[in-house]
């Protein structure tokens, strides 16, 4: 598999814009899970022509190939990222809406363990937890 989202884009056989290609890098960039408003003022900082109705089409189509995650957390915004990263979970802050992503091989191994009782070999997963910060005090 191609490293990175513009390479699976062009391996895919997407016909690749100016402003799509601009918007994959502006992707592969990211280090957070934005949603079209994050990415549109991101690539709209590399190039002011991008419009937000660009940023809508280019993500569904990039969803459509399998190559965008599309995460939606109870907030109403959709968020994306890169679907061929790093298995990991998330943990979202209920109060600001941070997104911390988490790997637990305990829970890894408990969720195997778990499909396997029930009769089943895993063959993927995604856990959300929500929470509110503890009180320090």
């Amino acid at each position: 598999m191609p490293d990175t989202i513009l390479d699976r884009c062009e391996a895919q056989g997407l016909r690749m814009t100016e402003q799509r290609r601009t918007i994959a890098t502006v992707l592969q960039d990211c280090d957070d899970h934005p949603d079209v408003d994050e990415l549109h003022a991101r690539a709209s900082r590399r190039d002011p022509r991008i419009s937000i109705a660009t940023v809508y089409r280019t993500v569904k189509l990039f969803e459509e190939a399998g190559i965008l995650d599309k995460l939606e957390f109870g907030d109403g915004r959709a968020r994306y990222e890169d679907a061929e990263r790093e298995h990991h979970d998330h943990l979202i802050d209920l109060h600001t809406g941070e997104v911390i992503e988490f790997v637990d091989p305990e829970i890894e191994a408990l969720q195997e363990r778990i499909a396997r009782k029930l009769g089943y070999k895993l063959v993927g997963h995604k856990m959300e937890l929500y929470g509110v910060p503890l009180s320090k005090g």
